[in-house]
C-alpha cells in the first residue's frame, strides 16, 4: 500500500521495519475522485504526483522530489471511508494483526503483500483506523520523518487505555532499542522515535472519566509556514475550514477527508 513512504525501494540506505518499529512510517489518503484530490493537494501543499508500483489505483505525492504521502483510489472498492490514515512500522504484520484481534479490535483489510513489504488496515477497540507496514522503508527515511507530516495525533475517549492498546500491539516502550519511547506529558501521551515526537494521544485530562461523545480518530498534521494562507487556499479550491487558530487549522478536502495544518514550530 502506499505506506512506508512509498512503496519503498530496497536502496542501500533503506531502513527495515525490523530495525525501526512502532513509529508512524507513512500516511495515505483514500479517495473516490483521484483527479480532484490531486489538484487540491497540489494547490494547497505544492505536491506533485506520480504513479506507484502498486498499480493504477495508487499514486505518490512528492515535495522537492521526496515522497511524502500516498493516495489510494480504493474507498469504494474496499468500502472504507475517505480519510487520511497513518501507517505504523512493524516487524511482522501477521503477528501485529493477531495482537489486534486478541484485544477485541478489528482487522479490516489484510495483511496483504505489496512488494517490497506487507500491509494491513486496522481499527482499534474504539474504531480509530490505522495501518501497519512490514518491510523496507525508503532511502531517506530520516528526511521524511522530519519533513513530511509534522506528526499524527489520536483523539480518543481514554488516552491511558489507548496507550496500553497501541503499546501492546506495536511494542512501544519495549526493551528493544528500536522501539518507541512513551511518556505522559501534561494531558497527553507522547510517542518519540529517535528523540523526535512522532505521535500524540489525547482525551483531555488523564485523570478525567472517558468522554463517550468523542468519535476516536487519528488526525494527520502537516507542517506549513503560514496557517492563514493555507486555509484560504483550501477554501478557494473546494475544501472547508472547520477550525482555525493561531497555530493550526482543521481542514477538509473536497472529497471529505479531514486533515490538520500545523505551524512548523509545533510540536
Amino acid at each position: 500500500m502506499s505506506h512506508a513512504r512509498k512503496p519503498p525501494s530496497a536502496e542501500p540506505d533503506s531502513v527495515s521495519t525490523r530495525s525501526l518499529f512502532g513509529a508512524p512510517c507513512w500516511v495515505s489518503l483514500t479517495s473516490r475522485d483521484v483527479e480532484t484530490t490531486e489538484a487540491f493537494y497540489e494547490a494547497v501543499f505544492g505536491w506533485k504526483w506520480r504513479s506507484a508500483r502498486l498499480g493504477d489505483r495508487f499514486r505518490i505525492a512528492t515535495a522537492n522530489d521526496l515522497p511524502v504521502a500516498g493516495l489510494a483510489a480504493v474507498a469504494s472498492m474496499w468500502q472504507v471511508p475517505v480519510a487520511w490514515t497513518p501507517y505504523f512500522a512493524v516487524p511482522d504484520a501477521d503477528v501485529t494483526a493477531a495482537r489486534v484481534r486478541e484485544r477485541g479490535a478489528t482487522v479490516a483489510v489484510g495483511p496483504l503483500s505489496f512488494p517490497p513489504g506487507r500491509a494491513a488496515l486496522l481499527a482499534d477497540r474504539d474504531g480509530a483506523a490505522f495501518g501497519i507496514w512490514e518491510g523496507d522503508l525508503m532511502g531517506g527515511w530520516e528526511t521524511w520523518r522530519r519533513s513530511a507530516p509534522a506528526f499524527v495525533r489520536l483523539h480518543t475517549r481514554d488516552a491511558f487505555d489507548a496507550a496500553i492498546f497501541y503499546g501492546e500491539v506495536l511494542d512501544w516502550a519495549s526493551a528493544d532499542p528500536a522501539s518507541c519511547e512513551v511518556r505522559y506529558e501534561g494531558d497527553e501521551v507522547v510517542l518519540r522515535s529517535g528523540g523526535e515526537v512522532v505521535a500524540r494521544i489525547g482525551s483531555g485530562a488523564l485523570e478525567a472519566s472517558p468522554d463517550p461523545t468523542v468519535r476516536p480518530h487519528w488526525q494527520v498534521h502537516f507542517a506549513v509556514a503560514d496557517i492563514g494562507s493555507c486555509a484560504r487556499v483550501v477554501a478557494t479550491h473546494g475544501g472547508s475550514v472547520l477550525r482555525e487558530t493561531g497555530h493550526e487549522a482543521v481542514l477538509r478536502d473536497p472529497d471529505g477527508a479531514r486533515f490538520t495544518v500545523t505551524s512548523r514550530a509545533t510540536p
